[in-house]
Protein backbone atom coordinates (compact mmCIF):
# COMPACT_ATOMS: atom_id res chain seq x y z
CA UNK A 1 0.00 0.00 0.00
CA UNK A 2 1.48 3.66 -0.90
CA UNK A 3 1.59 6.35 1.45
CA UNK A 4 -1.14 8.15 -0.15
CA UNK A 5 -3.04 5.26 -0.30
CA UNK A 6 -2.56 4.38 3.38
CA UNK A 7 -3.52 7.60 4.58
CA UNK A 8 -6.78 7.42 2.55
CA UNK A 9 -7.15 4.43 3.95
CA UNK A 10 -6.64 5.59 7.13
CA UNK A 11 -9.06 8.68 6.65
CA UNK A 12 -11.70 6.15 5.42
CA UNK A 13 -11.56 4.08 9.12
CA UNK A 14 -11.91 7.61 11.08
CA UNK A 15 -14.50 8.93 9.01
CA UNK A 16 -16.62 5.36 9.38
CA UNK A 17 -16.06 5.72 13.15
CA UNK A 18 -17.32 9.21 13.20
CA UNK A 19 -20.31 9.97 15.46
CA UNK A 20 -20.13 6.26 17.58
CA UNK A 21 -19.37 6.79 21.31
CA UNK A 22 -16.92 4.06 20.80
CA UNK A 23 -13.72 3.23 18.09
CA UNK A 24 -13.90 0.16 19.66
CA UNK A 25 -15.48 -3.05 21.41
CA UNK A 26 -16.53 -2.00 25.33
CA UNK A 27 -18.77 -1.09 27.65
CA UNK A 28 -19.23 1.19 30.51
CA UNK A 29 -20.35 -1.22 33.39
CA UNK A 30 -17.53 -3.60 32.53
CA UNK A 31 -15.05 -0.84 33.26
CA UNK A 32 -16.89 0.34 36.11
CA UNK A 33 -16.74 -2.81 37.59
CA UNK A 34 -12.95 -3.05 36.72
CA UNK A 35 -12.43 0.15 38.26
CA UNK A 36 -14.26 -0.73 41.77
CA UNK A 37 -11.63 -3.21 42.54
CA UNK A 38 -8.65 -1.05 42.06
CA UNK A 39 -8.01 -0.34 45.78
CA UNK A 40 -4.27 0.61 46.06
CA UNK A 41 -4.78 4.31 43.73
CA UNK A 42 -5.05 7.74 45.28
CA UNK A 43 -8.33 9.08 46.13
CA UNK A 44 -7.41 12.14 42.67
CA UNK A 45 -5.02 9.68 40.73
CA UNK A 46 -3.43 11.09 38.24
CA UNK A 47 -5.06 9.24 34.91
CA UNK A 48 -3.74 9.16 31.59
CA UNK A 49 -5.79 7.42 28.75
CA UNK A 50 -3.36 6.09 26.05
CA UNK A 51 -5.43 5.84 22.57
CA UNK A 52 -8.38 7.48 23.82
CA UNK A 53 -10.64 8.06 20.27
CA UNK A 54 -13.13 10.32 21.15
CA UNK A 55 -13.24 9.48 24.88
CA UNK A 56 -15.67 6.73 26.24
CA UNK A 57 -12.69 5.70 28.35
CA UNK A 58 -11.67 9.13 28.90
CA UNK A 59 -15.11 10.56 30.47
CA UNK A 60 -15.65 7.57 32.52
CA UNK A 61 -12.34 7.70 34.13
CA UNK A 62 -13.19 11.95 34.94
CA UNK A 63 -16.69 11.24 36.40
CA UNK A 64 -15.21 7.96 38.16
CA UNK A 65 -12.51 10.01 40.04
CA UNK A 66 -13.15 13.17 39.45
CA UNK A 67 -9.61 13.88 38.40
CA UNK A 68 -7.96 15.12 35.86
CA UNK A 69 -7.64 12.65 32.90
CA UNK A 70 -4.59 13.27 29.99
CA UNK A 71 -6.61 12.14 26.90
CA UNK A 72 -3.95 11.14 23.74
CA UNK A 73 -5.15 10.22 19.97
CA UNK A 74 -3.26 10.49 17.09
CA UNK A 75 -6.89 12.24 15.52
CA UNK A 76 -7.84 15.33 15.33
CA UNK A 77 -11.32 14.27 14.64
CA UNK A 78 -11.56 12.05 17.34
CA UNK A 79 -9.80 14.68 19.70
CA UNK A 80 -12.59 17.55 18.56
CA UNK A 81 -15.01 14.69 19.40
CA UNK A 82 -13.52 14.03 22.63
CA UNK A 83 -13.36 18.08 23.33
CA UNK A 84 -17.57 18.51 22.58
CA UNK A 85 -18.46 15.23 24.40
CA UNK A 86 -16.44 16.35 27.79
CA UNK A 87 -18.22 20.73 27.53
CA UNK A 88 -21.61 18.76 26.85
CA UNK A 89 -21.34 16.51 29.96
CA UNK A 90 -19.63 19.01 31.88
CA UNK A 91 -16.34 17.14 32.55
CA UNK A 92 -14.04 19.92 30.23
CA UNK A 93 -12.08 21.00 33.24
CA UNK A 94 -11.28 17.36 34.08
CA UNK A 95 -10.47 16.37 30.42
CA UNK A 96 -6.90 17.49 29.04
CA UNK A 97 -7.16 16.37 25.04
CA UNK A 98 -4.11 15.97 23.72
CA UNK A 99 -3.72 15.12 19.59
CA UNK A 100 -0.30 13.26 19.49
CA UNK A 101 1.40 9.54 19.34
CA UNK A 102 0.90 7.57 22.44
CA UNK A 103 4.27 5.82 21.48
CA UNK A 104 6.08 9.05 22.02
CA UNK A 105 5.08 11.05 24.70
CA UNK A 106 7.36 13.18 26.59
CA UNK A 107 6.23 13.19 29.87
CA UNK A 108 8.23 12.79 33.32
CA UNK A 109 8.93 9.53 34.97
CA UNK A 110 6.26 8.47 37.20
CA UNK A 111 4.26 11.57 36.62
CA UNK A 112 0.99 8.42 36.32
CA UNK A 113 -0.97 6.61 38.59
CA UNK A 114 -3.43 4.89 36.69
CA UNK A 115 -2.86 4.40 33.18
CA UNK A 116 -5.81 2.94 30.93
CA UNK A 117 -5.78 2.19 26.94
CA UNK A 118 -8.49 0.17 25.61
CA UNK A 119 -7.93 -1.44 22.07
CA UNK A 120 -5.43 0.60 20.89
CA UNK A 121 -1.34 -0.71 22.44
CA UNK A 122 -1.89 -2.75 19.36
CA UNK A 123 -0.71 0.13 17.09
CA UNK A 124 2.59 -0.54 18.56
CA UNK A 125 2.40 -3.80 19.75
CA UNK A 126 1.58 -5.30 23.48
CA UNK A 127 5.06 -5.64 24.99
CA UNK A 128 6.47 -2.57 23.55
CA UNK A 129 4.10 -0.72 24.55
CA UNK A 130 3.89 -1.74 27.81
CA UNK A 131 7.95 -1.52 28.02
CA UNK A 132 7.63 2.64 26.37
CA UNK A 133 4.59 3.08 29.05
CA UNK A 134 6.28 1.20 32.39
CA UNK A 135 8.31 4.70 33.26
CA UNK A 136 5.34 7.12 32.99
CA UNK A 137 4.09 5.14 36.14
CA UNK A 138 4.43 5.80 39.64
CA UNK A 139 5.92 3.01 41.72
CA UNK A 140 3.09 0.82 42.35
CA UNK A 141 1.04 2.18 40.01
CA UNK A 142 -1.63 0.67 37.71
CA UNK A 143 -2.16 -0.01 34.32
CA UNK A 144 -5.40 -1.13 32.85
CA UNK A 145 -4.89 -2.29 29.29
CA UNK A 146 -7.11 -4.12 27.02
CA UNK A 147 -5.92 -6.21 23.72
CA UNK A 148 -7.03 -8.48 21.40
CA UNK A 149 -6.02 -12.44 21.85
CA UNK A 150 -6.88 -16.11 21.54
CA UNK A 151 -8.99 -17.55 24.26
CA UNK A 152 -7.47 -20.78 22.92
CA UNK A 153 -4.30 -22.24 21.51
CA UNK A 154 -5.10 -23.48 17.73
CA UNK A 155 -8.25 -21.46 16.54
CA UNK A 156 -10.22 -22.44 13.29
CA UNK A 157 -8.04 -21.76 10.25
CA UNK A 158 -10.16 -18.69 9.00
CA UNK A 159 -10.02 -16.95 11.86
CA UNK A 160 -6.47 -17.76 12.17
CA UNK A 161 -5.54 -16.55 9.12
CA UNK A 162 -7.88 -13.31 8.71
CA UNK A 163 -5.90 -12.10 12.62
CA UNK A 164 -2.63 -13.77 11.33
CA UNK A 165 -2.57 -11.27 8.27
CA UNK A 166 -4.26 -8.29 10.29
CA UNK A 167 -2.60 -8.91 13.79
CA UNK A 168 0.50 -11.38 13.01
CA UNK A 169 1.74 -10.39 16.81
CA UNK A 170 -1.16 -11.24 18.08
CA UNK A 171 -1.18 -13.60 21.09
CA UNK A 172 -2.93 -16.25 23.75
CA UNK A 173 -3.50 -14.71 27.30
CA UNK A 174 -0.79 -16.82 28.64
CA UNK A 175 1.94 -15.15 26.24
CA UNK A 176 0.12 -11.77 27.37
CA UNK A 177 0.63 -12.41 31.29
CA UNK A 178 4.43 -13.30 30.10
CA UNK A 179 4.84 -10.56 28.09
CA UNK A 180 3.33 -8.09 31.21
CA UNK A 181 6.00 -9.32 33.58
CA UNK A 182 8.70 -8.84 30.83
CA UNK A 183 7.87 -5.16 30.87
CA UNK A 184 7.85 -4.39 34.64
CA UNK A 185 4.65 -5.20 35.80
CA UNK A 186 2.62 -8.22 37.55
CA UNK A 187 -0.34 -9.16 36.03
CA UNK A 188 -3.17 -8.35 39.52
CA UNK A 189 -6.25 -9.72 37.11
CA UNK A 190 -7.89 -10.26 33.81
CA UNK A 191 -11.26 -9.87 32.53
CA UNK A 192 -12.91 -11.06 28.99
CA UNK A 193 -14.55 -8.52 27.53
CA UNK A 194 -18.12 -10.22 27.12
CA UNK A 195 -18.91 -10.81 22.96
CA UNK A 196 -22.08 -8.81 23.82
CA UNK A 197 -20.33 -5.52 24.19
CA UNK A 198 -18.89 -6.02 20.63
CA UNK A 199 -22.67 -6.30 19.11
CA UNK A 200 -24.05 -3.58 21.11
CA UNK A 201 -21.71 -0.78 21.75
CA UNK A 202 -19.54 -1.25 18.54
CA UNK A 203 -20.53 -3.72 15.73
CA UNK A 204 -24.55 -2.52 15.43
CA UNK A 205 -23.63 0.85 15.79
CA UNK A 206 -20.73 0.64 12.15
CA UNK A 207 -23.74 -1.33 10.67
CA UNK A 208 -25.87 1.94 10.79
CA UNK A 209 -22.90 4.26 10.42
CA UNK A 210 -22.19 2.09 7.07
CA UNK A 211 -25.70 2.85 5.77
CA UNK A 212 -25.01 7.00 6.32
CA UNK A 213 -21.74 7.67 4.55
CA UNK A 214 -20.53 8.09 0.78
CA UNK A 215 -19.23 4.77 -0.22
CA UNK A 216 -15.86 5.67 -2.52
CA UNK A 217 -13.07 2.67 -3.44
CA UNK A 218 -11.80 3.25 -0.29
CA UNK A 219 -14.44 3.52 2.04
CA UNK A 220 -15.49 0.26 -0.06
CA UNK A 221 -12.38 -1.73 0.99
CA UNK A 222 -12.93 -0.42 4.91
CA UNK A 223 -16.15 -1.61 4.79
CA UNK A 224 -15.92 -5.10 2.86
CA UNK A 225 -13.03 -5.96 5.68
CA UNK A 226 -15.32 -4.47 8.32
CA UNK A 227 -18.04 -6.85 7.79
CA UNK A 228 -15.56 -10.01 7.12
CA UNK A 229 -14.16 -8.83 10.33
CA UNK A 230 -18.38 -9.11 11.85
CA UNK A 231 -18.78 -12.65 10.25
CA UNK A 232 -15.90 -13.82 11.80
CA UNK A 233 -16.42 -12.91 15.06
CA UNK A 234 -20.35 -13.45 14.59
CA UNK A 235 -18.52 -17.61 14.31
CA UNK A 236 -15.87 -17.59 16.08
CA UNK A 237 -16.35 -15.15 19.54
CA UNK A 238 -15.42 -18.07 21.61
CA UNK A 239 -11.59 -17.96 19.89
CA UNK A 240 -10.53 -14.72 20.55
CA UNK A 241 -11.40 -11.51 21.90
CA UNK A 242 -10.52 -8.48 24.30
CA UNK A 243 -8.74 -9.47 27.36
CA UNK A 244 -8.57 -6.13 29.72
CA UNK A 245 -5.38 -6.87 31.77
CA UNK A 246 -4.71 -5.22 35.30
CA UNK A 247 -1.16 -4.42 35.69
CA UNK A 248 1.00 -2.94 38.50
CA UNK A 249 4.32 -1.91 38.05
CA UNK A 250 6.51 -4.04 39.46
Amino acid sequence: MSTDTQTEYITALINLHCGRDRKGPGDSDFSRHILSHLSTLPIKPRIADLGCGSGAGALLLAQHYQSTVMAVDSSSVFIDELATRAKQLGLEHLIIPIQGDMAQLDWSAGSVDLLWSEGAVYHIGFEQGLKLWRPLLTNSGIAVISEMNWFIDDAPDPVSAYWQNAYPMMGTEAENIARASRSGFSVLSTHRLPSQAWWVNYYEPLRERIQQIKITPITQSVIRETEEEMRLFEKFSDSYGYTFYVLQAA
